[in-house]
């Protein structure tokens, strides 16, 4: 029955075509890279689906399992590869590089990090134009909370509830999602304030959001004037005047949380909340680890959605398109701070990264990644919101460009998040038939679509099939 249900379905969803033909898996058995992976790999480590994934090679918007079976990839390696899997645009110039100098040390100067510097920072608004490059997105939250205390001299910093900043001991202060935090003291001089999110939050409505669908719930907004944004400031003035003390360090908020799902505030939520922290001497960070290099469509940087420019900003993930690097963007008064003693890091800016990091922004430039996200990304919301519209468990549909969030409910009145049980099979089924997908939110009930920005209509034709599919399938068990 099982293999009768996979062909019926592979009839509906016809895959795209892919002329790469990948090379043949000469690797351990299947069997053999499970045993290793209990006996070797930290347990914390935690593999997708009932059974994981082996994967073998990729290629733009593509991936091959061991078998040689293709999966269209919207996760991109948690929202990492940004300009396609082994860009050959990044490949090439990084076998360039690799033969010609990997690693020497940021005492000496070396072209890379000079023309790096230069062309990453010309992306940005004045006066945010200088660069201190790190190896991940946790360090660079790290070091962004350190210049802000180090600058300020405060020491309170504000986050987000739902906010997701890094895993290191530092950032799991800033970082407020249950699941991440571990039994052991952190967030000394953190607190979170509550997260404005218009479908799942107390306030909100149909015209709250910077994005193409808006939430189903009704809304009671007048001309020019968001209720919700208003309620959701009152609660964040609240925080300032009962949880820190009168000057803080500062605030930080991804422009859309992505492990949270997707989640978007009402517009002009962040400008006033910046403008309430420098008020108290604090500093604004935008953490830009999945939001930034054209993602959201419209513009380049998730902050500029906002219409806000912060004072420190954070990049990694698509920054090296699955290479490990990560940057803080601050001012030249702020990066001063840290100058003041010593502050290291052996790999931030090594050779090999700066030019991974260059060769990525060259093929946003040149692939029109930007306005690809901005197309394909509008057409695949609009596309999952006729599925919202038909199926009572899809509770909200949201995002902007290539960030999108596809929220699970029991039923659309009582938002209730899909039992996990049930969004597993809906998931499972989704990767059977070659499509794979994130998870995220509080209770794992949202799927989270960010793929490599390269993606075509026709892709999000054949997942959107699948989904629906897969939606179809989950109804009619139920049934």
């Amino acid at each position: 029955r099982q293999q009768k249900w996979k062909s019926s379905l592979s009839t509906q969803a016809k895959m795209p075509p892919c002329d790469f033909v990948p090379e043949k898996y000469e690797s351990y058995t299947y069997e053999l890279m499970q045993k290793i992976r209990e006996q070797n790999i930290a347990p914390s480590l935690r593999t997708y689906y009932k059974r994981p994934l082996l994967l073998h090679q990729g290629h733009m918007q593509w991936l091959f399992d061991h078998e040689g079976r293709r999966y269209l990839d919207l996760f991109a390696g948690i929202v990492t590869v940004s300009v396609g899997h082994c860009h050959p645009k990044v490949t090439m110039a990084t076998q360039k590089q690799l033969a010609r100098l990997w690693h020497t040390t940021n005492i000496y100067m070396y072209p890379a990090i000079h023309e790096y510097a230069e062309k990453l920072t010309s992306l940005f608004p004045d006066p945010l134009k200088v660069v201190y490059l790190t190896n991940s997105g946790s360090e660079a939250n790290d070091l962004a909370m350190f210049m802000a205390r180090l600058h300020t001299r405060n020491f309170d910093i504000i986050s987000l509830r739902g906010g997701y900043h890094g895993g290191s001991p530092y950032t799991l202060g800033l970082t407020s999602l249950t699941s991440y935090k571990h039994g052991v003291a952190n967030g000394f001089g953190c607190t979170t304030t509550m997260l404005p999110d218009v479908f799942r939050g107390p306030w909100g409505g149909s015209h709250c959001r910077d994005s193409p669908v808006q939430t189903v719930r009704k809304c009671s907004c007048t001309e020019g004037a968001c209720l919700a944004k208003d309620q959701y400031i009152e609660q964040f003035k609240d925080t300032l005047n009962t949880s820190v003390p009168k000057t803080v360090a500062g605030f930080i908020a991804e422009p859309i949380q992505g492990v949270n799902g997707a989640v978007q505030y009402p517009r002009n939520f962040l400008k006033e909340a910046y403008q309430l922290i420098r008020e108290r001497g604090g500093l604004c960070i935008s953490d830009e680890v999945q939001t930034g290099f054209g993602r959201t469509g419209s513009h380049f940087w998730g902050f500029q959605t906002h219409g806000v420019v912060p004072d420190i900003v954070t990049l990694a993930k698509g920054i090296g398109n699955g290479f490990p690097m990560a940057a803080v963007v601050t001012t030249k008064e702020i990066a001063s701070s840290l100058a003041q003693n010593l502050h290291f890091n052996t790999f931030g800016g090594n050779p090999l990264a700066c030019v991974v990091g260059a060769a990525v922004l060259d093929a946003i430039e040149e692939d029109g990644l930007q306005k690809n996200s901005d197309d394909v990304g509008t057409y695949m919301l609009l596309e999952l919101a006729k599925l919202r519209d038909k199926f009572e468990i899809v509770g909200d549909v949201r995002g902007k460009g290539l960030m999108i969030g596809v929220e699970m409910v029991t039923d659309k009145d009582s938002r209730r998040p899909l039992p996990a049980e049930e969004i597993n099979q809906i998931w499972e089924d989704c990767k059977d038939m070659g499509v794979l997908i994130g998870r995220g939110g509080l209770y794992s009930q949202t799927f989270r679509i960010k793929p490599p920005m390269c993606i075509t209509k026709r892709d999000v034709d054949f997942a959107v099939e699948v989904f629906r599919t897969a939606l179809q399938r989950h109804m009619e068990k139920a049934a």
